[in-house]
C-alpha cells in the first residue's frame, strides 16, 4: 500500500473553521480567532476613510485599491498573510483578480494590534514585509489608541511618524487627505455646548 499523502499547509489552512484566519508565515501555519469588535471598527473605520478617496478618486487623488483582509500570496499557497488592511497602486495591477489570492506584493500594508497578535504583526510579519519589500506599513493599537507609520528604506524600516488619540494625520502613502484618528476609536472629541441662562 502506498503511504497517505500529508496534506500540505495552504491545504490545511483552507480546512480551518470559519472562525479562524490562516496564515502561512516562514513555513509555519498559524491560525488566529476571529477579530474583537473594536479591532473591526478600526479596520472599517478606517477602509471608509481611504476608499472613496484613494479607490474611487472622490476627494482625493484615485489610483490605489483598497483591500479589508486580503489573502496575500507572497508566494503560491507557501507564504501566505492576511494584513488587517492592504493597499495598491493599480499601475501595478490594473484589474481584480479572478480567485480570493492577491499574489501582487502590497505597496502599503495595516496591521492593527491585539493582545494575541501584537507579537507576531511585530516581529514576523514586519521582517517578511521588508523582505518582499512592502513600501509602507501602519501599526495600529486600538486599546492603546496609538498609529504608528513606517516606510522601507534599504529594506529596514524606518518610522515616519506615530500619532495618538485625536491626532490629525496625513502621512504616506496616504498624504492626500488629513483626518482626525479619534474616528477609528469609535469616539470624537466632545463638543461643548453653551447654553445661556433662562431668564427667570
Amino acid at each position: 500500500m502506498q503511504p497517505a499523502l500529508q496534506p500540505t499547509l495552504y491545504e490545511l489552512l483552507e480546512a480551518l473553521p470559519e472562525r479562524l484566519t490562516g496564515e502561512i508565515l516562514n513555513g509555519q501555519l498559524e491560525a488566529h480567532p476571529r477579530s474583537s469588535i473594536r479591532h473591526i471598527n478600526v479596520g472599517s473605520a478606517l477602509g471608509g476613510k481611504l476608499h472613496d478617496p484613494f479607490q474611487n478618486g472622490n476627494g482625493g487623488p484615485g489610483g490605489w485599491w483598497i483591500f479589508i483582509e486580503p489573502e496575500v500570496h507572497f508566494i503560491r499557497n507557501v507564504e501566505v498573510a492576511v494584513p488587517d488592511l492592504a493597499g495598491l497602486q493599480r499601475e501595478r495591477m490594473s484589474y481584480l483578480p479572478e480567485d480570493h489570492r492577491l499574489e501582487i506584493v502590497p505597496d502599503w500594508i495595516c496591521e492593527i494590534l491585539s493582545p494575541s497578535t501584537a507579537s507576531s504583526d511585530r516581529e514576523v510579519k514586519m521582517p517578511l514585509y521588508a523582505h518582499y519589500r512592502v513600501q509602507y506599513v501602519w501599526l495600529i493599537d486600538p486599546i492603546r489608541h496609538t498609529l504608528e507609520a513606517y516606510r522601507l528604506d534599504a529594506g529596514a524600516w524606518v518610522e515616519i511618524d506615530r500619532f495618538a488619540d485625536a491626532d490629525q494625520i496625513s502621512v504616506p502613502p496616504f498624504e492626500a487627505i488629513s483626518f482626525g484618528l479619534e474616528v477609528l476609536w469609535g469616539f470624537r472629541k466632545p463638543t461643548i455646548v453653551r447654553r445661556n441662562n433662562p431668564v427667570s
